[in-house]
């Protein structure tokens, strides 16, 4: 039962691509954005290209995933920097930072797409999407941006079943989220604080730990990993405690809660 369902809501996916004509793919390089970009250029060819940005709210190692990927895949590809610390208001880090650089970001893959001869702008954001606090969501619908996944109901377990099948190697990749997302709402967002964030994270990954987030609440780390690694974060305890503060952190904690997405959306939420 389940397979057909996949299969209905995959061919619901390429109908409306099919119908969109062409379009640029807003690509990252995650398991949502690789998985429609695959599915696009599939059935739209050459009508179907990636749009890459580059920011200081994203790691460089997600920017070479996303070129290395269209390179194998044989996708052409544009890629711009965007120096998102300097837009308005996007440093204070508001509630609705996320609208500003999304309509930022947006804004500008829409003239590219213009330049192209490109139709539509598609995004990979799917069912899971919908349910948080998202105010990016609404900058999509102001500029009439396409999310296709959620067109087709597809939820993120079915997107990594799916890309399975495809053999993408972003099937088991960890959940990512803008570095920005790692910040307490009203928290300057600096450079170097995004540097602090990323080495951690980094760190973090090279010694096996997949789903994580490294917050920052000034200048205290409170990492988040899945309650099966709690045993092996303490046992490398004094390593991480060396390398976080090596990094400017002055004090390194563990949220008991463990992993979860949107944590700093609970203060909104009054939990």
């Amino acid at each position: 039962m389940r397979v057909t369902i996949l299969k209905e809501k995959l061919n619901k996916l390429r109908n409306y691509l099919v119908e969109l004509g062409s379009a640029a793919v807003a690509f990252s390089g995650g398991v949502d954005s690789t998985f429609l970009l695959k599915v696009a250029h599939e059935v739209l060819r050459d009508k179907a290209i990636a749009v890459t940005a580059a920011s200081e709210f994203f790691p460089a190692r997600e920017s070479k995933e996303a070129v290395d990927f269209c390179k194998q895949e044989n996708i052409r590809q544009i890629f711009f920097t965007e120096n998102i610390l300097s837009v308005e208001n996007i440093s204070a880090n508001p509630k609705n930072r996320c609208y500003i650089c999304k309509k930022n970001l947006f804004t500008k893959i829409k003239n590219i797409a213009a330049e192209n001869n490109l139709a539509h702008i598609v995004e990979g954001s799917n069912m899971d999407d919908t349910g948080d606090y998202r105010p990016g969501l609404q900058a999509l619908a102001e500029l009439d941006i396409k999310s296709p996944l959620r067109y087709a109901g597809l939820y993120k377990s079915e997107i990594r079943a799916l890309s399975k099948d495809f053999n993408l190697p972003t099937f088991d990749k960890p959940s990512f989220a803008c570095l920005a997302s790692r910040f307490v709402y009203g928290e300057n967002i600096t450079a170097e604080k995004l540097q602090m964030v990323d080495a951690a994270e980094q760190f973090l990954l090279n010694n096996g730990f997949k789903q994580m987030r490294v917050r920052i609440h000034g200048t205290i780390a409170r990492i988040e990993v899945l309650p099966t690694y709690f045993e092996k974060i303490l046992n490398l305890r004094e390593k991480i405690v060396e390398a976080l503060k090596s990094y400017g952190f002055s004090y390194v904690s563990l949220d008991l809660q463990g992993y979860r997405t949107g944590s700093m959306n609970e203060t909104l939420n009054g939990k």
